[in-house]
């Protein structure tokens, strides 16, 4: 069951979330079961809203490539992150790629 996994990291710079996803290559090489990523930057740090397969596939990302992105970024702590089954997914028409 496809599941939505929201996070948030507190302190997180967007330089060092661009060092990430340099570092683990995930927009060149998507992480098997990986769906839909979104991310974006407030007064309280970064926030990710990503769709997954599954629960474990976002663990098998993080485990496989993630964790050594996040070191080599000098990124430390642990975020809030939940996982909540997906109810429901729609794109509008003409929406892909990065923005």
């Amino acid at each position: 069951m496809a599941v939505v996994m929201s996070m948030h990291w507190s302190g997180v710079t967007p330089e060092q979330y661009d060092a990430v996803r340099d570092a683990a290559g995930w927009e060149e090489t998507p992480a098997p079961g990986g769906q839909i990523h979104v991310a974006w930057f407030d007064g309280q740090g970064l926030h990710v809203t990503d769709v997954w397969e599954s629960e474990q596939a976002f663990e098998t990302f993080f485990t496989e490539r993630l964790a050594a992105a996040l070191e080599k970024a000098g990124i430390t702590g642990t975020p809030e992150t939940t996982f909540s089954p997906l109810h429901r997914r729609f794109v509008a028409p003409g929406v892909s790629g990065v923005a």
